[in-house]
Protein backbone atom coordinates (compact mmCIF):
# COMPACT_ATOMS: atom_id res chain seq x y z
CA UNK A 1 0.00 0.00 0.00
CA UNK A 2 1.42 3.54 -0.92
CA UNK A 3 1.26 5.74 1.89
CA UNK A 4 3.50 7.98 3.84
CA UNK A 5 3.00 8.08 7.66
CA UNK A 6 3.82 11.12 9.89
CA UNK A 7 4.95 11.35 13.43
CA UNK A 8 6.14 13.99 16.14
CA UNK A 9 3.45 16.61 16.24
CA UNK A 10 2.19 17.77 19.36
CA UNK A 11 2.07 21.05 21.26
CA UNK A 12 5.00 22.79 23.07
CA UNK A 13 5.73 26.71 24.00
CA UNK A 14 7.32 29.53 22.09
CA UNK A 15 10.74 28.40 21.78
CA UNK A 16 10.74 25.26 22.52
CA UNK A 17 11.51 21.91 19.63
CA UNK A 18 9.60 19.25 18.03
CA UNK A 19 11.21 16.37 15.46
CA UNK A 20 8.90 15.74 13.01
CA UNK A 21 9.09 12.35 11.07
CA UNK A 22 7.97 10.59 7.76
CA UNK A 23 8.36 6.68 6.25
CA UNK A 24 7.32 6.23 3.11
CA UNK A 25 6.51 2.61 1.65
CA UNK A 26 8.42 0.54 0.19
CA UNK A 27 6.08 0.59 -3.39
CA UNK A 28 7.47 4.61 -3.68
CA UNK A 29 10.79 3.70 -3.82
CA UNK A 30 13.17 5.72 -6.18
CA UNK A 31 11.69 8.53 -4.33
CA UNK A 32 13.19 11.84 -5.62
CA UNK A 33 12.21 15.16 -3.57
CA UNK A 34 10.56 14.49 -0.16
CA UNK A 35 9.20 17.96 1.96
CA UNK A 36 7.10 18.95 4.62
CA UNK A 37 4.41 21.71 3.87
CA UNK A 38 1.93 23.25 6.56
CA UNK A 39 -1.12 24.71 6.76
CA UNK A 40 -2.56 27.11 9.34
CA UNK A 41 -6.10 27.89 9.94
CA UNK A 42 -7.83 29.82 7.43
CA UNK A 43 -4.54 30.25 5.32
CA UNK A 44 -3.15 28.15 2.09
CA UNK A 45 -0.60 25.16 2.32
CA UNK A 46 2.89 26.38 2.54
CA UNK A 47 5.87 24.87 1.11
CA UNK A 48 8.35 24.73 4.60
CA UNK A 49 11.16 22.56 3.29
CA UNK A 50 12.28 20.48 0.55
CA UNK A 51 15.21 17.69 -0.03
CA UNK A 52 16.36 16.17 -2.51
CA UNK A 53 17.73 12.45 -3.01
CA UNK A 54 21.15 13.93 -3.04
CA UNK A 55 20.86 16.22 0.18
CA UNK A 56 20.06 19.49 -1.64
CA UNK A 57 17.81 21.60 0.37
CA UNK A 58 15.37 24.62 0.38
CA UNK A 59 13.75 26.65 2.84
CA UNK A 60 10.48 28.68 2.95
CA UNK A 61 12.48 32.19 4.26
CA UNK A 62 10.65 32.11 7.97
CA UNK A 63 12.08 29.13 9.19
CA UNK A 64 15.06 29.55 8.05
CA UNK A 65 17.96 28.88 10.58
CA UNK A 66 15.54 27.37 12.70
CA UNK A 67 14.40 24.36 11.09
CA UNK A 68 16.59 21.87 9.46
CA UNK A 69 15.02 18.89 7.19
CA UNK A 70 17.16 15.26 6.94
CA UNK A 71 16.81 12.33 5.35
CA UNK A 72 17.62 8.64 5.83
CA UNK A 73 17.49 7.10 2.10
CA UNK A 74 18.03 3.70 3.38
CA UNK A 75 14.97 3.87 5.74
CA UNK A 76 12.87 6.00 3.21
CA UNK A 77 12.04 8.72 5.63
CA UNK A 78 12.36 12.25 6.12
CA UNK A 79 12.32 14.40 9.45
CA UNK A 80 11.86 18.10 10.13
CA UNK A 81 13.78 19.35 13.50
CA UNK A 82 12.14 22.37 14.53
CA UNK A 83 13.73 24.43 16.95
CA UNK A 84 13.00 27.71 18.34
CA UNK A 85 9.30 27.38 17.67
CA UNK A 86 7.02 30.35 17.12
CA UNK A 87 2.71 30.67 17.54
CA UNK A 88 2.82 31.22 13.93
CA UNK A 89 4.18 27.71 13.08
CA UNK A 90 1.41 26.54 14.45
CA UNK A 91 -0.21 24.03 12.01
CA UNK A 92 -1.07 21.10 10.32
CA UNK A 93 2.18 19.72 9.21
CA UNK A 94 2.24 17.60 6.14
CA UNK A 95 4.84 15.12 4.39
CA UNK A 96 5.27 15.07 0.58
CA UNK A 97 6.91 12.72 -1.37
CA UNK A 98 7.78 12.59 -5.14
CA UNK A 99 7.71 8.79 -6.40
CA UNK A 100 9.42 8.22 -10.09
CA UNK A 101 6.57 4.63 -9.68
CA UNK A 102 3.31 6.33 -8.14
CA UNK A 103 3.73 9.69 -8.34
CA UNK A 104 3.40 12.47 -5.88
CA UNK A 105 1.84 11.44 -2.58
CA UNK A 106 1.00 12.85 0.83
CA UNK A 107 0.73 11.60 4.54
CA UNK A 108 -2.02 12.85 6.32
CA UNK A 109 -0.68 15.62 8.38
CA UNK A 110 0.50 16.05 12.00
CA UNK A 111 -0.25 18.89 14.24
CA UNK A 112 1.77 21.14 15.47
CA UNK A 113 0.45 23.97 18.14
CA UNK A 114 3.33 26.38 19.59
CA UNK A 115 1.66 28.14 22.88
CA UNK A 116 3.05 32.27 23.60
Amino acid sequence: QVQLVESGGGLVQAGGSLRLSCAASRDMIPITVMGWYRQAPGKQRELVATITRGGITNYLDSVKGRFTISRDNAKNTVYLQMDSLKPEDTGVYFCNADSVARGTRWGQGTQVTVSS
